[in-house]
Protein backbone atom coordinates (compact mmCIF):
# COMPACT_ATOMS: atom_id res chain seq x y z
CA UNK A 1 0.00 0.00 0.00
CA UNK A 2 1.25 3.47 -1.00
CA UNK A 3 1.98 5.91 1.63
CA UNK A 4 1.70 9.94 1.96
CA UNK A 5 4.63 9.81 3.08
CA UNK A 6 6.56 7.99 0.52
CA UNK A 7 4.91 10.24 -1.84
CA UNK A 8 5.88 13.29 -0.51
CA UNK A 9 9.44 11.45 -0.51
CA UNK A 10 8.78 10.65 -4.19
CA UNK A 11 7.51 14.48 -4.75
CA UNK A 12 10.82 16.21 -3.60
CA UNK A 13 13.42 13.49 -5.08
CA UNK A 14 11.59 14.36 -8.32
CA UNK A 15 11.52 18.06 -7.92
CA UNK A 16 15.18 18.45 -6.79
CA UNK A 17 16.26 15.25 -8.86
CA UNK A 18 18.66 14.56 -5.75
CA UNK A 19 17.98 11.96 -2.97
CA UNK A 20 20.22 14.23 -0.87
CA UNK A 21 18.29 17.40 -1.35
CA UNK A 22 14.95 15.43 -1.34
CA UNK A 23 16.59 14.06 2.27
CA UNK A 24 17.69 17.60 3.29
CA UNK A 25 14.59 19.04 2.61
CA UNK A 26 12.60 16.39 4.70
CA UNK A 27 14.72 16.33 7.78
CA UNK A 28 15.48 12.89 7.23
CA UNK A 29 19.07 10.87 6.21
CA UNK A 30 19.20 9.65 2.64
CA UNK A 31 19.18 5.96 2.72
CA UNK A 32 15.91 6.80 4.11
CA UNK A 33 15.02 8.43 0.96
CA UNK A 34 16.63 5.33 -0.94
CA UNK A 35 14.41 3.46 0.79
CA UNK A 36 11.01 4.80 0.16
CA UNK A 37 11.73 4.82 -3.55
CA UNK A 38 13.18 1.39 -3.79
CA UNK A 39 10.04 0.37 -1.75
CA UNK A 40 7.65 2.48 -4.45
CA UNK A 41 9.18 0.80 -6.99
CA UNK A 42 9.13 -2.90 -5.50
CA UNK A 43 5.13 -1.93 -5.50
CA UNK A 44 4.68 -0.56 -8.85
CA UNK A 45 7.14 -3.12 -9.97
CA UNK A 46 9.26 -0.92 -12.27
CA UNK A 47 11.76 1.60 -11.91
CA UNK A 48 10.68 5.35 -11.57
CA UNK A 49 13.74 7.07 -11.51
CA UNK A 50 16.99 6.95 -13.84
CA UNK A 51 20.20 6.91 -11.14
CA UNK A 52 22.68 9.03 -12.79
CA UNK A 53 26.00 9.76 -10.79
CA UNK A 54 24.66 13.01 -8.80
CA UNK A 55 21.33 13.32 -10.03
CA UNK A 56 18.33 11.30 -10.86
CA UNK A 57 15.43 11.57 -13.37
CA UNK A 58 12.43 10.53 -13.64
CA UNK A 59 11.59 7.92 -16.20
CA UNK A 60 8.01 7.98 -18.07
CA UNK A 61 6.65 5.85 -15.66
CA UNK A 62 7.82 8.32 -12.69
CA UNK A 63 5.94 11.29 -14.36
CA UNK A 64 2.90 9.73 -14.62
CA UNK A 65 3.13 9.08 -10.95
CA UNK A 66 4.25 12.70 -10.16
CA UNK A 67 1.06 13.86 -11.25
CA UNK A 68 -0.84 11.46 -8.90
CA UNK A 69 1.43 12.30 -5.99
CA UNK A 70 1.08 16.36 -6.59
CA UNK A 71 -2.60 15.38 -6.45
CA UNK A 72 -2.43 13.83 -2.87
CA UNK A 73 -0.14 16.39 -1.78
CA UNK A 74 -2.40 19.07 -2.59
CA UNK A 75 -5.03 17.06 -1.36
CA UNK A 76 -3.50 16.81 2.02
CA UNK A 77 -2.29 20.81 2.65
CA UNK A 78 -6.44 21.47 1.52
CA UNK A 79 -7.72 19.32 3.75
CA UNK A 80 -5.27 20.66 6.71
CA UNK A 81 -5.70 24.18 6.11
CA UNK A 82 -9.64 23.68 6.45
CA UNK A 83 -9.85 21.44 9.37
CA UNK A 84 -6.68 21.69 11.83
CA UNK A 85 -6.66 24.19 14.21
CA UNK A 86 -3.66 26.58 13.72
CA UNK A 87 -2.18 25.35 17.27
CA UNK A 88 -1.95 22.13 15.22
CA UNK A 89 0.44 23.50 12.79
CA UNK A 90 4.21 21.95 13.44
CA UNK A 91 7.61 22.99 11.81
CA UNK A 92 10.25 25.02 10.34
CA UNK A 93 9.50 28.26 7.98
CA UNK A 94 12.20 29.10 6.14
CA UNK A 95 11.97 32.81 5.62
CA UNK A 96 14.03 34.95 3.51
CA UNK A 97 13.66 38.61 4.53
CA UNK A 98 14.53 41.96 2.75
CA UNK A 99 16.08 44.26 5.27
CA UNK A 100 13.78 46.99 4.59
CA UNK A 101 11.17 44.89 6.13
CA UNK A 102 13.52 44.28 9.08
CA UNK A 103 13.60 48.24 9.57
CA UNK A 104 9.43 48.80 9.77
CA UNK A 105 6.77 45.23 10.75
CA UNK A 106 9.00 42.15 10.57
CA UNK A 107 9.07 42.11 14.71
CA UNK A 108 5.05 42.50 14.35
CA UNK A 109 5.04 39.56 11.86
CA UNK A 110 7.61 37.03 14.32
CA UNK A 111 5.37 37.87 17.49
CA UNK A 112 2.02 37.46 15.58
CA UNK A 113 3.31 33.94 14.10
CA UNK A 114 4.59 32.99 17.61
CA UNK A 115 0.82 33.49 18.66
CA UNK A 116 -0.83 32.31 15.93
CA UNK A 117 1.13 29.03 14.93
CA UNK A 118 2.91 28.15 18.08
CA UNK A 119 4.35 25.17 16.99
CA UNK A 120 5.80 26.73 13.98
CA UNK A 121 9.82 28.09 14.34
CA UNK A 122 11.12 30.42 11.82
CA UNK A 123 14.49 30.09 10.51
CA UNK A 124 14.96 33.82 9.84
CA UNK A 125 17.84 34.91 6.77
CA UNK A 126 18.19 38.36 5.37
CA UNK A 127 19.37 39.14 2.21
CA UNK A 128 18.87 41.21 -1.45
CA UNK A 129 15.99 39.98 -3.69
CA UNK A 130 17.49 38.81 -6.31
CA UNK A 131 19.67 36.44 -3.85
CA UNK A 132 16.47 35.26 -2.30
CA UNK A 133 14.54 34.89 -5.73
CA UNK A 134 17.23 31.81 -6.58
CA UNK A 135 16.41 30.46 -2.78
CA UNK A 136 12.98 30.56 -3.93
CA UNK A 137 13.55 28.63 -7.01
CA UNK A 138 16.01 26.61 -5.59
CA UNK A 139 13.75 25.33 -2.75
CA UNK A 140 16.40 26.39 -0.19
CA UNK A 141 13.57 28.86 1.35
CA UNK A 142 10.03 28.58 1.92
CA UNK A 143 8.93 32.07 1.92
CA UNK A 144 10.47 35.40 1.54
CA UNK A 145 9.60 38.94 1.80
CA UNK A 146 11.33 40.66 -1.39
CA UNK A 147 11.02 43.32 -4.20
CA UNK A 148 8.33 42.07 -6.09
CA UNK A 149 6.06 40.81 -7.77
CA UNK A 150 8.47 37.60 -9.20
CA UNK A 151 7.00 36.80 -12.85
CA UNK A 152 7.56 32.93 -12.76
CA UNK A 153 4.37 30.85 -12.51
CA UNK A 154 6.40 28.21 -9.81
CA UNK A 155 6.14 31.39 -7.44
CA UNK A 156 3.11 32.65 -6.02
CA UNK A 157 3.07 36.18 -4.95
CA UNK A 158 0.71 37.79 -2.80
CA UNK A 159 1.03 41.66 -2.09
CA UNK A 160 2.92 42.92 0.96
CA UNK A 161 3.60 46.96 1.35
CA UNK A 162 4.89 50.01 -0.89
CA UNK A 163 7.26 52.16 0.14
CA UNK A 164 8.24 56.03 -1.50
CA UNK A 165 11.94 56.84 -1.54
CA UNK A 166 13.53 60.03 -0.57
CA UNK A 167 16.62 61.75 -0.78
CA UNK A 168 17.99 61.70 2.72
CA UNK A 169 21.15 63.54 4.32
CA UNK A 170 22.13 64.79 7.61
CA UNK A 171 21.63 68.31 8.81
CA UNK A 172 25.63 69.08 8.57
CA UNK A 173 26.02 68.55 4.63
CA UNK A 174 25.01 72.04 3.25
CA UNK A 175 22.23 71.78 0.82
CA UNK A 176 20.72 74.68 2.06
CA UNK A 177 16.40 75.30 3.53
CA UNK A 178 14.74 75.33 -0.03
CA UNK A 179 14.40 72.86 -2.68
CA UNK A 180 17.48 71.18 -4.01
CA UNK A 181 18.03 70.42 -7.32
CA UNK A 182 19.43 67.05 -8.91
CA UNK A 183 22.77 69.00 -9.20
CA UNK A 184 22.93 69.76 -5.91
CA UNK A 185 22.25 66.32 -5.09
CA UNK A 186 24.91 64.90 -7.36
CA UNK A 187 27.78 67.27 -5.72
CA UNK A 188 27.49 65.06 -2.79
CA UNK A 189 27.97 61.16 -2.51
CA UNK A 190 24.72 59.74 -3.37
CA UNK A 191 24.30 56.20 -1.14
CA UNK A 192 21.53 53.23 -1.50
CA UNK A 193 21.05 49.70 -2.44
CA UNK A 194 23.16 47.30 -4.11
CA UNK A 195 23.45 47.42 -7.69
CA UNK A 196 21.50 44.24 -8.92
CA UNK A 197 18.41 45.37 -6.75
CA UNK A 198 15.61 47.64 -8.56
CA UNK A 199 16.02 50.56 -6.78
CA UNK A 200 19.93 50.88 -7.79
CA UNK A 201 19.10 50.59 -11.43
CA UNK A 202 16.16 53.11 -11.45
CA UNK A 203 18.43 55.78 -9.57
CA UNK A 204 21.64 54.73 -12.10
CA UNK A 205 19.20 55.38 -14.98
CA UNK A 206 17.42 58.60 -13.39
CA UNK A 207 21.26 59.53 -12.78
CA UNK A 208 22.14 58.56 -16.55
CA UNK A 209 19.25 60.48 -18.41
CA UNK A 210 20.46 63.81 -16.22
CA UNK A 211 23.39 64.98 -18.38
CA UNK A 212 25.29 65.88 -15.08
CA UNK A 213 28.68 64.76 -14.02
CA UNK A 214 28.43 61.24 -13.09
CA UNK A 215 28.29 61.21 -9.43
CA UNK A 216 30.05 59.21 -6.68
CA UNK A 217 27.05 56.12 -6.74
CA UNK A 218 27.84 54.20 -3.49
CA UNK A 219 26.19 50.73 -2.98
CA UNK A 220 25.49 48.79 -0.08
CA UNK A 221 23.73 45.98 1.01
CA UNK A 222 23.47 46.53 4.39
CA UNK A 223 20.50 49.31 4.91
CA UNK A 224 22.39 49.81 8.56
CA UNK A 225 25.67 50.70 6.88
CA UNK A 226 23.62 52.99 4.62
CA UNK A 227 21.98 55.23 7.53
CA UNK A 228 25.01 54.99 9.69
CA UNK A 229 26.85 56.34 6.50
CA UNK A 230 24.18 59.47 5.81
CA UNK A 231 23.78 60.08 9.66
CA UNK A 232 27.94 61.08 9.50
CA UNK A 233 27.32 63.00 6.47
CA UNK A 234 29.68 61.13 3.81
CA UNK A 235 26.91 61.45 1.56
CA UNK A 236 22.78 61.59 0.64
CA UNK A 237 20.99 58.31 1.12
CA UNK A 238 17.80 57.50 -1.18
CA UNK A 239 16.03 55.03 0.76
CA UNK A 240 12.22 55.07 1.96
CA UNK A 241 12.05 57.65 4.90
CA UNK A 242 10.21 54.49 7.39
CA UNK A 243 13.53 53.21 7.45
CA UNK A 244 14.99 55.92 9.38
CA UNK A 245 12.08 57.24 11.03
CA UNK A 246 13.99 57.37 14.64
CA UNK A 247 16.55 59.55 13.23
CA UNK A 248 14.17 61.95 11.54
CA UNK A 249 12.35 62.79 14.74
CA UNK A 250 15.41 62.74 16.19
CA UNK A 251 16.76 65.26 14.00
CA UNK A 252 20.25 63.32 12.98
CA UNK A 253 18.76 62.97 9.65
CA UNK A 254 16.24 65.29 7.33
CA UNK A 255 14.09 64.60 4.14
CA UNK A 256 15.22 67.17 1.45
CA UNK A 257 12.77 68.82 -0.18
CA UNK A 258 13.53 67.85 -4.50
CA UNK A 259 10.96 67.33 -6.93
CA UNK A 260 13.38 64.50 -8.33
CA UNK A 261 11.10 61.66 -8.22
CA UNK A 262 12.15 57.34 -7.86
CA UNK A 263 9.46 55.05 -8.60
CA UNK A 264 7.85 53.53 -5.17
CA UNK A 265 9.42 50.00 -4.21
CA UNK A 266 6.94 47.27 -3.69
CA UNK A 267 7.25 44.06 -1.99
CA UNK A 268 5.87 41.07 -1.92
CA UNK A 269 5.60 37.69 0.05
CA UNK A 270 6.47 34.73 -2.63
CA UNK A 271 6.59 31.13 -1.49
CA UNK A 272 6.90 28.05 -4.55
CA UNK A 273 3.71 26.82 -5.67
CA UNK A 274 4.06 23.65 -4.68
CA UNK A 275 1.47 21.00 -3.25
CA UNK A 276 2.92 20.82 -0.09
CA UNK A 277 3.44 24.70 0.74
CA UNK A 278 1.49 23.97 4.30
CA UNK A 279 3.39 26.81 6.59
CA UNK A 280 4.44 29.16 3.50
CA UNK A 281 0.93 30.28 2.39
CA UNK A 282 -0.67 30.70 5.65
CA UNK A 283 2.65 32.68 6.48
CA UNK A 284 2.27 34.85 3.65
CA UNK A 285 -1.25 35.26 4.25
CA UNK A 286 -0.63 36.37 7.85
CA UNK A 287 2.62 38.68 6.58
CA UNK A 288 0.10 40.31 4.69
CA UNK A 289 -2.87 41.28 7.85
CA UNK A 290 0.81 42.44 9.49
CA UNK A 291 1.80 44.75 6.43
CA UNK A 292 -1.94 45.74 5.84
CA UNK A 293 -2.23 47.22 9.53
CA UNK A 294 1.08 49.28 9.06
CA UNK A 295 -0.99 51.50 6.81
CA UNK A 296 1.95 51.49 4.34
CA UNK A 297 -0.47 49.87 1.58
Amino acid sequence: MVDLRSLEVFYWTATLCSFRRAAERLNTTQPAVSQRIAALEETFGLKLFERRARSVCLTAKGRELLVYAERFLRLRTEMMSAIASSDTMKGVLRLGVSETIVHTWLMRFIEAMSQTYPGVTVDLSVDISPNMREALLSRDLDLAFLVGPITIPSLVNLPLCSYSVAWIASPRLDLGPGEVTLADLVRHPIITYPKNTNPYVQLHDLLARSNLPPPRLYSNASLSTIVRMTVEGIGVCVIPPEVVSREIESGELRVLPTEVLLPDIAFSAAYANTPDCGLAAPAARLACAVAGGTGLQ
